[in-house]
């Protein structure tokens, strides 16, 4: 992740800005991480200089130190950036922060040297002065020069070198640093690739699940759907069977109605003028069609009909052409009976009522739809015929 500088801004802005001013006595600042983040805030500032600002370097941190010093050759200022890095670091935390250098160095612009440290070693102020002279392209000489060129001065001594002698352990430890940065900067791409790899991995794994997830839903919905459909028609199957029983059994009902209607002579009125001993010629008898209702005669005035005052007799009265005499109670034989398929509501007081399965007794099939006989609570009275089975 890249170094974020943003966050403390101002604070770094001015630290930087004091130590490059020349009329500030501030001549060093020193820049570390927040914790573990990668946010860069101001650990400390200072007027000692060099031998000021190492004293502040943290073994266990990486830190960045900015400082002005003097030019042992021109006396003119210059600047020195540290790159610190503490020995206590963790490797995967120096990998992350080598990646910050050049960030840094842009922000801490204008260094005359920039040195990587790791050790007390690295930051010896001399050893940095020394760096600082070579960096100035100069060696000057603040002897004074003789008054003349040409005057004899006198033996002199040996000529000065720039000649300086190897130190091979400088020279390792620079080495060993330089391929500390390349070996960091290579296992921190390694982990950027593994983390690319990774979240390209977990990708496809939650793509499959998604996929694997919608699958299963489609097929339960299809399940579902099936099943509806299935309960759907059985209820119409259901729905069609209660129809046809109930056609069936409402079919001996109509037809009972159209054999009435089909009859010439009301069979009620006909058993009515049979019991007030009336017997029907074949002239009340219309040619074809049912007859129309005809309202009743008014008795004479010296007759006396108890038409009236009939209801529900418990024995039919005599005729002289009843075949049948007496009831059910009174005759050891019942006559000829039937039992009842259907129930039957009367209509009016010249019917019986009776429930499937009843008993009926006494049966006089006077017509060919309509039967007269002794319901099971002991009325009298006429029933469709459809309705019972002879036993």
């Amino acid at each position: 992740m890249a170094v974020n500088l943003s966050k403390n801004g101002p604070a770094l802005t001015a630290a930087f800005k004091e130590v490059v001013d020349e009329k500030s006595n501030t001549n060093w600042a020193l820049f570390t991480y927040e914790g573990n983040s990668n946010d860069i805030r101001l650990a400390e500032k200072g007027d000692g200089g060099l031998e000021e600002l190492v004293e502040e370097l943290n073994s266990g941190k990486v830190m960045y130190a900015f400082c002005r010093v003097q030019d042992p050759n021109s006396g003119l200022p210059k600047y020195v950036l540290i790159n610190w890095t503490g020995e206590g670091v963790k490797d995967a935390r120096k990998g992350i922060c080598a990646n910050h250098v050049s960030s840094m160095a842009n922000f801490l612009k204008g260094a005359h040297v920039t040195i990587n440290a790791r050790g007390d070693e690295d930051v010896e102020p001399e050893v940095i002065m020394q760096k600082v002279a070579k960096a100035s392209g100069a060696n000057y000489s603040f002897h004074k020069e003789a008054p003349s060129r040409f005057q004899d001065s006198g033996p002199q001594g040996p000529v000065g070198s720039v000649y300086q002698k190897t130190n091979a352990m400088s020279e390792i430890k620079k080495t060993n640093k330089d391929n500390f940065w390349a070996q960091a900067e290579k296992e921190e791409e390694k982990r950027r690739q593994e983390e690319r790899h990774k979240a390209d991995e977990e990708r496809q794994k939650m793509e499959k699940e998604r996929k694997d997830r919608e699958a299963k839903e489609a097929m339960q919905r299809d399940k579902r759907d099936k099943e509806r459909s299935t309960q759907i028609d059985q209820q119409k199957k259901y729905q069609q069977q209660q129809d046809a029983e109930s056609r069936d059994q409402e079919r001996p009902r109509v037809e009972a109605a159209s054999l009435i209607s089909q009859r010439a002579v009301n069979p009620r009125e006909m058993f009515k003028q049979r019991e007030r001993g009336i017997t029907p010629s074949d002239s009340d008898v219309p040619s074809g069609g049912p007859a129309s209702p005809q309202p009743e005669e008014a008795p004479a005035a010296n007759s006396y009909v108890q038409e009236t005052a009939y209801e529900k007799p418990a024995q039919p009265p005599v005729e002289e052409n009843n075949l049948y005499e007496g009831t059910a109670d009174e005759t050891p034989d019942r006559g000829t009976c039937a039992r009842a398929l259907y129930d039957y509501q009367a209509a009016d007081d010249t019917e019986i009522s009776f429930d499937p399965d009843d008993l009926i007794t006494g049966i006089e099939m006077i017509d060919e739809g309509w039967w007269r006989g002794f319901s099971p609570d002991g009325h009298f009275g006429m029933f469709p015929a459809n309705y019972v089975e002879l036993i």
